[in-house]
């Protein structure tokens, strides 16, 4: 099932800001054919200092039966997550037509649901239909500083259950240490407009789910904060 996040009077595509679209833009195809190599075996552990099996046991341990992932990329994580029911509900949200193809068509063994909105606008998603909602590797590329931005933590958290837990990983530029190699490919992608985040700071995203959630818990592996938070039950 699909469905698309705009209205018939307001298109989605009409009403992006550059910055948006910018983020998402360079999800092809093609690029989506190389992704799970060169993002897990290759920026996340040797510029980021983020390996992939975090992320994989961050996905392990979150994931519900009723589940939605925002900023799906290839489906990587979700394909290799041991789900804790063997029918999971799965819905899919991202702004790029290719990743949520590439994504649907990947997991196709489960039911699955394509959404395609903006995550810095209120999600076409019922609110507290969903056990767990997954962020990874997203807030960085989304437009703003994390105190702009982090409404998307707000969206996130209106779609779960009571209870429910929002995770995720995002790429941080201060008060982490960023190597300098991290430092350099961080200049280049922001000033293609891939990545947002020459201003995201680790204290930035600790008020943004102090700000947003009930409790948490926030990790930092290389230049990578990794975060867990929960609503109020």
């Amino acid at each position: 099932m699909t469905s698309d996040g705009a209205s018939a009077s307001k298109p989605l595509d009409q009403h992006l800001d550059q910055g948006v679209i910018d983020g998402q833009s360079g999800y092809s195809k093609p690029f989506l054919a190389l992704y799970d190599l060169l993002v897990y075996r290759g920026t996340a552990p040797l510029l980021w200092g983020c390996p992939a099996a975090v992320s994989r046991e961050l996905y392990d341990s979150c994931v519900g039966a009723r589940h939605m992932d925002i900023g799906v990329g290839t489906g990587y994580l979700l394909h290799h997550t041991r789900f804790p029911v063997p029918d999971p509900r799965i819905t899919l949200v991202d702004l790029n037509r290719n990743s949520l193809a590439h994504t649907a068509h990947r997991l196709r063994r489960y039911r699955v649901e394509t959404v395609r909105a903006n995550i810095l606008e209120d999600l076409p998603v019922a609110a507290r239909s969903q056990d767990s909602v997954g962020m990874s590797y997203l807030l960085h590329c989304v437009p703003g500083s994390l105190r702009e931005k982090g409404i998307a933590l707000a969206h996130a958290a209106a779609v779960v259950r009571p209870g429910g837990v929002v995770f995720g990983a995002t790429v941080l530029s201060a008060g982490v240490p960023v190597s300098g190699g991290a430092r350099r490919a961080l200049r280049i992608l922001n000033k293609r407009g891939a990545f947002h985040n020459d201003a995201d700071t680790l204290d930035d995203l600790r008020a943004q789910l102090d700000q947003h959630f009930d409790r948490h818990e926030l990790t930092v592996h290389g230049c990578v904060g990794v975060f867990r938070a929960w609503t109020a039950a």
